[in-house]
Order: structure tokens, then sequence, then C-alpha cells
């Protein structure tokens, strides 16, 4: 039968091209994967890392005192006053310090978040066009060069908002390149089987680099807030360096494939052997998936905007989680700058294991949507716990704040990962298989509106009070749970008109 051909990054990373030993047949399929694996997870987490130095040094930008000029703590509405105290030394950063300086920091991540969220839709239209690894590779070095610039106002002295704003802007364009690249890459060298696991600990990535960027961010926070961001923007420069040098888009790049086929390479394309038959298949079009098309594929739209609550969620906590632990007391201790931003981990840890057990759980039932749901429900209590016991003490404080990290950032990984991945190949039905990107972009972009929104409103709310807060955030769970339920139906009837149960799948595996 005719031959047609799929033309793919015809080059090989130059990494592989100095040391040929890294080819095959050197090195076997399950070595490329481990390294592909390794490869974006560093990148993502240089990613994250590099976006939590804002969240860290809110605390030194505003410095809020309360007018008797005692530091600010819980109170019955868990609100604080900032006026500030005349006789503070610590008086902040301007334009970030005073009564709007709260005000000024939601701006700031609306700037970045707002841009990253329009940037994702066309990164993922553009990363199914072009050479996803140059195109990473581009993304990160962007972003650590203005999260550079952006540090380069502490040792400038520079106090301008508009620089701020449109560091922040240009940066939030450069990282929205990076998660549609990671997630096609991975998904096109790992297989349906066990996607729910693999992804959620490839998805830990988030938290760790969250973790990261805490830790490295709150170490150097005493001698500048400007090196807060400096060290992060060098590491993912340094990270963007082996993505260009190593990283392989596709298995068929280097001569292997995950349905088991031997592969031709010629100079014109790319066609599978069926080593059993001897027989040449077709290889369908590369031709992109139109933006339109994608979200009329099933579940798009229910999981785009899902998320968008879900992930508004997340990012409040990623954005504001240190500012709140700095400013309510836990059993009647003020917390240091630096304590707060290192205790701030313990969300982002509780994040790696339910990011994982989300995965796991959902494979074992082959119900993405109904273990989302089941994390959502029950994050809702928790944050309510969370806000009401975690200043008792210091272990209720960890306790409930590793228990949300694992509710709210459980859902959040799965749909991000799985769920786009699977949904994205639902494209190969219609002979496309250059969709994923596109599709992982229309759902993390949507959730990115809702993460652009979120930090902005807590920067108006958090001066009415905290409560507020986690009032706005246990509705925005609760309209992510809504979002879903017709999901959740058709995936229980589907299970029933199988002739099993949920419940008896997992026991019959």
């Amino acid at each position: 039968m005719p031959l047609k051909t799929l033309t793919l990054a015809p080059q090989l990373p130059p990494g592989l091209i100095l040391f040929p030993c890294l080819n095959r047949p050197n090195k076997t399929l399950k070595f490329h994967q481990v390294l592909v694996f390794i490869l974006t997870f560093t990148a993502y987490a240089a990613f994250h890392a590099s976006r939590k130095p804002p969240s860290i040094v809110k605390s030194v930008l505003t410095s809020p005192t309360l007018t008797n000029g005692t530091t600010a703590s819980n109170s019955d509405k868990g609100s604080f006053n900032f006026t500030r105290n005349p006789l503070q030394n610590d008086t902040g950063w301007a334009p970030f310090n005073g009564a709007h300086g709260p005000h000024r920091l939601g701006e700031l991540d609306l700037s970045f978040l707002l841009a990253y969220s329009v940037g994702m839709y066309f990164s993922g239209h553009i990363g199914d066009s072009i050479d996803l690894r140059i195109f990473l590779a581009v993304g990160m070095l962007g972003s650590g060069i203005f999260v550079i610039i952006f540090g380069l106002g502490y040792f400038l002295d520079l106090h301008s908002f508009g620089f701020f704003v449109t560091i922040q802007v240009v940066c939030g364009l450069f990282q929205s390149v990076g998660w549609p690249c990671v997630v096609a890459v991975v998904g096109n060298w790992f297989g349906n089987a066990r996607r729910g696991l693999i992804m959620g600990v490839w998805n830990s990535h988030t938290s760790v680099g969250n973790i990261m960027g805490s830790l490295i961010a709150s170490s150097v926070l005493g001698i500048g807030w400007g090196w807060s961001f400096m060290l992060p923007g060098i590491f993912i420069v340094i990270v963007a360096f082996f993505i260009y040098l190593f990283l392989v888009v596709n298995p068929e790049n280097v001569g292997f494939d995950l349905l088991g086929k031997e592969v031709e390479m010629s100079g014109e394309g790319v066609a599978l052997v069926d080593s059993e038959n001897n027989e040449t298949e077709d290889v369908e079009s590369s031709i992109a998936i139109g933006f339109f098309e994608a979200w009329r594929l099933p579940d798009v739209a229910s999981f785009a905007f899902c998320l968008f609550f879900s992930k508004l969620v997340a990012y409040t906590f990623l954005y504001w989680l240190p500012f709140y632990i700095r400013h309510t007391a836990i059993a009647d201790v003020q917390l240091s700058d630096k304590t707060a931003g290192n205790l701030s981990t313990v969300f982002d840890i509780g994040g790696v294991f339910g990011g994982i057990l989300a995965g796991f759980i959902s494979d074992v039932i082959g119900a993405r949507a109904v273990t989302s749901v089941i994390f959502l429900f029950l994050s809702i209590p928790v944050l309510t716990l969370y806000r009401i016991y975690g200043s008792v003490s210091m272990f209720t404080n960890i306790a409930l704040m590793f228990a949300s990290g694992l509710l709210v950032n459980g859902p959040y990984s799965l749909i991000t990962t799985a769920v786009a991945t699977d949904l994205g190949t639902k494209a190969l039905i219609k002979g496309n298989s250059r969709a994923l990107a596109t599709v992982t972009a229309i759902i993390d972009g949507t959730g990115s509106v809702g993460a652009a929104l979120g930090p902005l409103l807590v920067g108006y709310i958090s001066t009415i009070g905290w409560n507020s807060v986690f009032a706005m955030l246990i509705i925005s769970i609760s309209f992510a749970v809504l979002l879903l339920i017709n999901v959740v139906i058709n995936d229980v009837k589907g299970k029933l008109n199988d002739g099993k149960w949920l419940w008896c799948r997992i026991f019959t595996r």
C-alpha cells in the first residue's frame, strides 16, 4: 500500500549527536523513557520554583502592622488593619507598602497569570506545529531572564509599579510555553497503561518546584528580596540548557515506537512496520487540530471549567499561603517571614501525595471524574477545619495544611495531566495524532484564568477578613464539583452498563 509520511522533528537533539552512545542500539526504550521523565519533571519543577518568589516576598514588600503597632494576628473576623505604625522600621517596598499594598500585590499576580492563561491558548496550538524541544527551551530561557530582571528591581532600587507589571506580563507569556510542551512530550512517550499513577508521580514536579522555590527564596530573604528571584531565575536557565541538548520529543525520533513496531527512518519522514506481518502501516497526517474542534471533543469543556475553579483555589494557596501564615498567630506565636515561607511547603508536600493518590485511585476504579469529585468534596470540610483550628497549635496547623494540600492538589494534578492526556488522545479516533498540546492548553489555559482571578480577589478580600477568603475558596470548590456532575453520571452509567459496579472493579483487578 502507498506509504504516507509523518514529518516529525527531523533533527536529533544536539546532546544525542555529541554522545552517540545515547542512541540505539546502545540504549533501550526504557532508558529514554526515564530520561524524558527526568528532564520534563525537572523542567516544570524549575518553572514552578521560579513562580514561588512573589508569594515568599509578599510579607517583606508590605510589612503590615496593626494600628497599635503589634503584628497582625487572628481576630474574630480574621482581618487586620494596614495602617502603618510610624515607629516601624521595616517600611516595606513601594509601591507595595501602605494601606493598598495587598491590592497592588493581587494586581501583580493578576498581570502574570492573565498573561499566562492567554499565552497558554496560543502556545498549545503552536506547540502542536513546531519542535517542542526548541519551543520549551525558549520558554524556559525567557522565563529565567525575566525572573532575574524582576529581582534586579531590588538592586537598582526601582519602585515603578508599571515596571514590575510589565515584567510579570512578559514572564507569564514565556511561562505559558511550559505546560503544553511537557505534557505533550510525556504523552508521546507513555501509553495508556497506569497513566493516572505515572502522571500522578510525574506531576509532583509542581509541588516539588514549589517546595524548592520556597526554600531557596526564604533562605536568601534576609540578605535582600532580590536574591529570592535571582537564584530561581538562574536555575531555570541552567535547566533550559539541558532540555535543548537532550530532550527527545517523540520515540520515533530515535527509532522507537510504543506500539511494539519498528520504525523506518528516512529523510522524508517516518513509517511504522509491523514486524509480525511485515506490513507497512500508514501514519496519519500530523496537521495540528483546530482550536474550536478541540473544544468539541467529549468532556473537554466540563473539565476545563472545573479546572477554572480548582486552579483558582490551588493558586490562591500558591501565592498567598506564606502571607496568611505570616499574619496568623499559631499557638499565640507570630512566625517570621522565613519560617512562614518554609512552613508553607507542608501544603506542597501534601500535594505530592495527593497527585499520586488521585492518579492511583483513578487507575483502579477507571473513572477520573469520580476521583476528582471525591477529592474536591472532601476538601471542603478540611479547609473549614484548617481555618478554624489551624492556629490552635503547630501540630494541628501542619496536619490540616497537609490534608488541604493533598485534597486540593489531587484533582488539580489529575485533570491537568492524566485527564488532559486522555482527552487529547481521543483525537486519534478522528485521525489526528497531534491534538495533545492543544487540548492540554485549552484545559490548563481555562484553569489559569481562574488561577489569575483567585490571587487578585484575595488581595482585596483579605483586607475584609480571612474568613471571607476561605468562604470564597469553598464556594469555588463547590462550583468545580457541580461542573463534573454530568461527567460523573456518565462514568457511573458506563460502569453499570458494563455490568460492573465501581467498587467491584477495585477487587477484580
